[in-house]
This record gives C-alpha cells, structure tokens and sequence, in this order.
C-alpha cells in the first residue's frame, strides 16, 4: 500500500476518526525496525505535540506538518511492504491514544515531557542540544524548551491543560 492511499484515506474520514491512520503510518515510517517502546516513543511525541495544540488541530495535522514527521517529508508513492510492522504499528497508535485519554499523571509514559525525537547517526538538528528525555533504539528523545511550530514564530513551551 502507497502512503499516498494512506493519507487520502485519513483526509476522507472524519476526525478524529482519521488520527489512528496518520498515527500507525508515522509510526511504521520512523520506526518500523524499532522496539514495541521505541515505537511507543514515538508515538507519545506525535500525541504530546497535538495535545499542546500549537501542531494541528487533530493528530493528522500534527504529523503531516511540513518537516516534522516522515508522513510530511517521505515521498508520498513509498510503499508500505511489511504488513506484519503495518500491524504493530496499528496496536501501538491505538494503545497510544488510549493511554493518552487518561489523565496526564495515571499515563504510562515512556518519554515524560519529550517533544522531539531524532535518529543522530542520520541527522543533527539545531535542537539537539535541547536535554535529553532518554534513547531507545536508533532514536535519542528531547524535551525542546523552545518551539517553532511550522511556520510560526519561536516562542516559550506551554504545559496545556487536557
């Protein structure tokens, strides 16, 4: 299946019906070959940006923001080939969202207060020097005090009440 289908599928659904979808695909496309944890990682970065409200308005926004997460920078005709990741990737987006409907201190989560995440053996993005939350795998996690959403400005994090 292309990622082109996948995110037309999203863009057809109703949120926030489509947020699973976009979720399990930026999953599958930045860590595949991870660990179940460092796929949840991933995911909880996905899911604290969009809770900030400062990303998208819905977790498809969030994730296909211009040069935040590979659904907005990988080609949109790759191919998705491992339908076994496909569906653990699917089970982590939604054990993810599921975990994320609690209230913010019964969550279970794996990189408390991470924003960012990067595989440093392929990229150095100016914020890295931000503090480290933890690294699982291939990805090292980082709470960045300072944010440039897409587009917008640098200005201060804010915790966001749920």
């Amino acid at each position: 299946m292309k990622l082109s289908f996948l995110l037309w599928l999203a863009s057809m659904l109703p949120q926030p019906a489509a947020d699973p979808l976009c979720l399990a695909t930026t999953v599958y496309l930045e860590a595949r070959n991870q660990s179940e944890l460092g796929q949840r990682a991933v995911a909880e970065v996905a899911m604290r940006r969009y809770e900030s409200g400062r990303w998208g308005d819905s977790v498809c926004e969030v994730v296909t923001a211009r040069r935040q997460f590979a659904p907005g920078i990988v080609h949109p005709g790759m191919r998705l080939r491992n339908l076994e990741a496909w569906q653990r990737a699917v089970e982590v987006a939604f054990a993810t969202q599921a975990d994320w409907q609690l209230p913010p201190g019964e969550r279970n989560e794996v990189v408390p207060g991470a924003s960012h995440f990067a595989a440093l053996s392929i990229a150095s993005p100016e914020w890295a020097s931000a503090p480290q939350v933890a690294t699982i795998g291939d990805h090292t996690f980082f709470r960045v005090t300072r944010l440039a959403p897409p587009g917008g400005p640098v200005v201060a994090q804010q915790r966001m009440a749920p």
